[in-house]
């Protein structure tokens, strides 16, 4: 794991906390979970929380989950999203936490790590007060939140050099449009009619080139041999979305998701989906 001092490629260290809170609030307001709370990896590998969107009684702010301990400490230590539909009761975790968790009246929850450079760097999380099953739209949707944090770290603190005030203004523009090209791109792809298929299409058409970065290359010159279907699964995997839910959107086999994703990964010489992506966008493959 890395700790929040570590510095960028700047020499300036990590700033987790304003970009999570922001993640954290549409998280609750898209969901309705009961809390959505995180906080960043700390030198000693243990998770601090200090970023919440939702009422607390205050057991949890500022509290520093130990390596491996409780559900925030293990996702953390096997960099990978865990959830329990009753967190008293479950037998995957540590209960080093348990009064902590009584005192905020919480239930079920779900947490993901945030990744960057194959180090986590913070823990995100969905918790609701009542025993709802936390299915796949709920670890779906966290799990989404810490991909888009993720790529927002990297873009800000490793793709690029840091940029003014009008600059980053611009920026933070780009990447609504991005949001809205991609939720446009789902679109297209699960309409039936062909006219309604063609209009969405010339629309992602045109918000492709308003997001373009300043001084990327364009598409042509380092498209590598990455199909038009490859790009499309890029797109997808850039918005959260899991191998499963890529084949239910475009109609495709799990089986062929992973063997467009394993391909256009050995093309852009990327080891993860997060790098596979940053490299396309970086290189004006996909918006």
């Amino acid at each position: 794991m890395v700790s929040t001092d570590t510095n960028n490629s700047d020499g300036a260290p990590l700033d987790l906390k304003t970009p999570m809170t922001r993640a954290l609030k549409h998280l609750l307001a898209t969901t309705g979970v009961s809390l959505a709370f995180g906080g960043p990896v700390t030198s000693d590998g243990s998770v601090k929380l200090n970023c919440f969107a939702g009422q607390t009684v205050g057991a949890l702010p500022g509290v520093e989950l130990m390596q491996g301990e409780g559900l925030g400490g293990k996702a953390a230590a096997v960099q990978s999203g865990i959830t329990v539909n009753d967190y008293i009761d479950a037998r995957t975790i540590t209960h080093r936490y348990d009064p902590i968790i009584r005192a905020e009246g919480l239930r079920s929850l779900v947490a993901v790590p945030v990744i960057v450079n194959r180090q986590v760097v913070g823990m995100m999380y969905g918790a609701f007060r009542t025993f709802d099953i936390i299915g796949g739209r709920i670890e779906r949707s966290v799990g989404h939140e810490a991909r888009a944090l993720e790529q927002s770290l990297v873009a800000r603190y490793f793709a690029a050099p840091r940029t003014a005030g009008h600059e980053l203004e611009a920026a933070r523009l780009r990447e609504q449009l991005r949001e809205t090209h991609r939720s446009i791109q789902v679109l297209a792809g699960r309409a039936e009619e062909p006219e309604v298929r063609k209009a969405l299409d010339v629309m992602a058409a045109r918000l492709m080139s308003a997001t373009s970065e300043p001084g990327s290359r364009t598409a042509a010159a380092i498209d590598a041999g990455v199909t038009a279907r490859e790009k499309e699964v890029l797109q997808l995997a850039g918005a959260g979305l899991s191998n499963q839910v890529m084949a239910d959107v475009l109609g495709l086999s799990l089986h062929t998701i992973k063997s467009y994703m394993k391909s256009v990964m050995s093309k852009l010489n990327a080891r993860t989906r997060l790098e596979a992506v940053v490299a396309a966008r970086t290189n004006g493959l996909i918006p």
